[in-house]
């Protein structure tokens, strides 16, 4: 003799599997915005790196800035 399951088994039979079902395509979807966050994070630090090199040879090839004397002088105290 086999017992049928009630309609309420049933019911939560058929929730969990929904919710198992739904659960596992947030996991896909939560995945899939990670992987595009990583790509964009990776894009923007070769970006970085491009832009940091390139400042790092314009830099040298420039001369050194001239430092200028301040137009002020110091006034001696008369005694």
């Amino acid at each position: 003799m086999t017992k049928e399951p009630s309609a309420t088994q049933i019911a939560r039979a058929e929730r969990m599997r929904v919710a198992a079902k739904e659960g596992a395509e947030a996991r896909a979807v939560i995945a899939a915005r990670d992987i595009a966050i990583r790509k964009n994070m990776d894009r923007l630090k070769a970006l970085r790196l491009a832009k940091e090199a390139e400042d790092a040879t314009l830099a040298a090839s420039q001369p050194a800035p001239i430092k200028k004397r301040s137009g002020k002088t110091k006034v001696l105290a008369e005694t």
